[in-house]
């Protein structure tokens, strides 16, 4: 018994030191982001991991593909796991949460953040350099220029936006497209799976034209009607953060449309082959 009791201290003594750890280093507000950034870097590894196992497991046809689709495939699997988290933290923020809210006095709208806030996008910050380190490494195999472009924009903007506290409403209203994210991939998947003739890939492609074109399209233009009505707040920050508010929406906004354009055409063409 005296030996279980000092195993019982000695563990309760680790278990306050780790605590003490978390609470006053990893989880300390100028920790924040650099623990985020580590999360999500090392939970895109996971995830991916995962991915293999469970494909490998319950999907028999995953053994079949080539080991380019193999990697395609369980990287996938990360952007659907983080596009899920990250549309999910962000519909909360723009229109539930009081945090950014015109109701809320607490200094200006642009100037807002918590630690939750930056935490969340710290996370989309590690997922980013990870999925961005693996297209630049298997170039052009997982994405060609236009994903350079778009995770390199969206990166900046969500680490600027995480590091000084500046623009984060408009960081999340731009990561709520992530919600089309699933569709994108499921679409993928497939056909890969060799499904491409089937109800299921009709459906998402529908699917994936309303999502676009709420999530990336019509949200996009609420934003920048935000932006207009608050013009007064976001000329308040800094330059850099003045003009990431207007490029990369802009830029994204561009892609945006141009790859909605390839969807219709692709919609139409699954239609008239079904009709």
């Amino acid at each position: 018994m005296a030996v279980s009791r000092r195993t019982a201290m000695a563990i309760k003594s680790y278990q306050n030191q780790a605590e003490v750890l978390v609470k006053n280093y990893l989880l300390s507000d100028p920790f924040i982001p650099y623990t985020a950034v580590l999360g999500g870097i090392l939970a895109s590894k996971v995830v991916y991991d995962l991915t293999q196992l469970i494909s490998a497991s319950y999907f028999r046809g995953y053994g079949g593909l080539t080991k380019i689709q193999r990697i395609e495939w369980n990287n996938r699997g990360i952007s659907t796991i983080h596009a899920l988290f990250i549309a999910t933290i962000s519909l909360y923020f723009v229109f539930w949460s009081d945090l950014y809210s015109d109701n809320n006095l607490a200094g200006l709208v642009t100037f807002r953040s918590s630690p939750f806030s930056t935490f969340a996008l710290g996370v989309s910050v590690g997922y980013f350099l990870s999925d961005l380190g693996m297209i630049c490494w298997l170039y052009p195999a997982l994405g060609g220029l236009e994903y350079v472009i778009h995770h390199s924009l969206s990166g900046i903007a969500v680490a600027y936006a995480m590091f000084t506290g500046e623009g984060q409403l408009y960081t999340f209203m731009v990561l709520i497209s992530e919600v089309t994210t699933p569709e994108i991939n499921m679409r993928w998947f497939l056909d890969t799976a060799g499904l491409k003739r089937s109800n299921a890939y009709l459906i998402n492609g529908v699917l994936i034209f309303f999502a676009w074109l709420v999530a990336r399209i019509m949200l996009f233009v609420y934003m920048f009607y935000h932006v207009y009505l608050h013009y007064d707040q976001v000329s308040q920050m800094h330059i850099i953060g003045f003009l990431l508010v207007f490029v990369v929406p802009s830029a994204l906004a561009t892609m945006n449309l141009m790859w909605f354009g390839k969807i219709i055409k692709g919609l139409r063409k699954t239609l008239a082959k079904r009709q």
